[in-house]
């Protein structure tokens, strides 16, 4: 397979029928870091026309293996992802831009992901049976795959969102096709590779890389794709849905937050609850450079504590280590892409326009031994002083920029917390566990963590409220999105029903 066969389809891999390439750049220094198909809509339907195969029709067919075969080979790609975990972090490090150490970490939360679709399935029973009132009548739901999953991942995890839909989609005994962003598609060929290794049949599990118009547009409205699942952006969310809704096909959106980190003044009364603190909001804005769906990016805390939190925030945040995420005591990687940078840029500019103190950061760090010239570095932010008309705290920013709101009462923080067109996920953080338990369930959000930012659990469901998407992803939940449920109703003893004189 030469480097730019990145097109699987049918357990072939192969280059784009058009011969269109696409270079992958180093975000560190814009550099080539490999060379990939660019699929079209004639590879699309081609994968399309695979996963259906592989679902309706032949030997052996994937929805009719038993789960106990299927979670093996999910157990299988688990260790082989283990197997191979330098490798894969390392490719993920240098193509999202993110520290090898983020890499390793998602790495294994890939593992996790794939061991609890696993478990999750085997340990079901045989279906729900449905008291219908008789002895004579056997009434049970069960719960049958969907079909045919188009598989749509963004470039900030590809490997981690990958594994969220391609692990349930293949517990449930789906087939599918996935299309990583352009941007970072070299982890989830090297997943696929892992696949077929593990014992994926041909044409189960297929990929397509390439732009999302056409691979992805494709992909939503093609007829014989029964659900899309999407993570990415508003704008692209919502054309994914207009493109499914002719089709009516199941639609799973997960379009990113604008996330709340909540601190009243009581878990700052101790030196050690301050510093506390101050440490998880830096990580909740500025880990993988605020690239994060789930970055707290609005900080939002008592104004008793404001002056001193924010000069502590600042002084911390300038004192972040950027540079190539592969280098050794590097914190912090480039952004994405140039595109990314512009925008990042952009919102900064905005938001001093628009009257918020710079504390620290702002613009561009200069090159150094590990930070390369030409890289798509960008110094961590603080922007003080910030409100909810500003454009910078209304949108997500994707970008290591935090906003600092303030508030007085319990019920101003929130008003404020809420105060958003998203509802990804937020966090309070307070010693009082009763204001804390009022303050969690206040919150319209998918996510709450109390004293805490960042974690997921595999067995918990991930997803958001309002603009944040439908559906979810992990979890029961998140198995359920790739099924649909059947009501199996057995008469045990039929007789007339005699309705009809007849």
């Amino acid at each position: 397979m030469s480097s730019a066969e990145t097109i699987h389809v049918d357990g072939v891999w192969r280059a784009a029928a058009s011969g269109a390439q696409r270079e992958v750049l180093d975000p560190a220094d814009a550099k080539t870091l490999a060379v990939v198909s660019e699929g079209g809509a004639d590879d699309t339907d081609a994968a399309v026309a695979a996963a259906r195969r592989a679902f309706d029709g032949g030997q052996g067919l994937w929805p009719r293996t038993p789960v106990a075969e299927r979670a093996a080979l999910l157990r299988r790609v688990a260790d082989l992802l283990q197997r191979d975990r330098e490798e894969i972090a390392l490719t993920e490090s240098r193509d999202t831009g993110k520290t090898l150490e983020e890499g390793r970490t998602d790495v294994d939360c890939v593992t996790d992901a794939f061991r609890y679709f696993a478990d999750l399935v085997v340990g079901e029973g045989g279906g729900r049976v449905v008291d219908a009132g008789s002895d004579t009548v056997h009434s049970v739901v069960v719960h049958e795959p969907v079909g045919v999953c188009a598989l749509i991942t963004p470039w900030n995890y590809p490997l981690l969102q990958a594994s969220w839909k391609i692990a349930p989609a293949l517990a449930a005994g789906n087939t599918f096709v996935i299309k990583p962003s352009e941007v970072t598609p070299l982890s989830t060929v090297l997943l696929m590779k892992l696949l077929a290794e593990a014992g994926l049949p041909d044409g189960v599990g297929n990929l397509v890389t390439g732009a999302g118009d056409p691979v992805g547009a494709r992909l939503s409205e093609h007829p014989d794709v029964d659900l899309v699942s999407f993570t990415g952006g508003l704008a692209s969310g919502t054309k994914v849905m207009q493109a499914a809704a002719p089709t009516v096909k199941k639609v799973a959106l997960e379009l990113g937050g604008k996330n709340p980190n909540v601190v009243f003044a009581d878990a700052c009364a101790t030196d050690e609850d301050f510093d506390t603190a101050v440490d998880q909001a830096l990580n909740a804005a500025f880990i993988h450079s605020g690239q994060v769906c789930s970055a707290g990016s609005r900080l939002i805390v008592e104004e008793s504590v404001r002056d001193r939190f924010v000069a502590e925030l600042a002084r911390r945040a300038a004192k972040i280590r950027l540079g190539r995420g592969t280098e050794d005591g590097v914190e912090c990687g480039p952004l994405v892409s140039a595109q990314q940078l512009d925008k990042t840029e952009a919102y900064v500019a905005s938001a001093l326009a628009e009257g918020a103190t710079l504390r620290c950061g702002g613009s561009q760090p200069e090159p150094n031994e590990v930070r390369p010239a030409g890289g798509y570095f960008f110094s961590p932010t603080v922007l003080d002083h910030c409100h909810r008309a500003m454009k910078v705290v209304r949108e997500e920013t994707f970008g290591p920029i935090l906003t600092v709101e303030v508030f007085r009462t319990e019920d101003e923080a929130v008003a404020l917390a809420n105060d958003t067109e998203y509802g990804l996920a937020g966090a309070v953080w307070t010693k009082d566990a009763g204001r804390a338990r009022r303050v969690a369930g206040r919150l319209r959000h998918g996510t709450v963590w109390i004293n805490d930012f960042h974690p997921y659990l595999p067995q918990a469901e991930w997803g958001g409220f309002g603009k944040s998407g439908i559906g979810r992803e992990l979890g029961p939940a998140g198995l359920a999105e790739y099924r649909e449920s059947k009501h199996v109703y057995q008469n045990l003893a039929p007789e007339p029903v005699r309705w009809f004189a007849g």
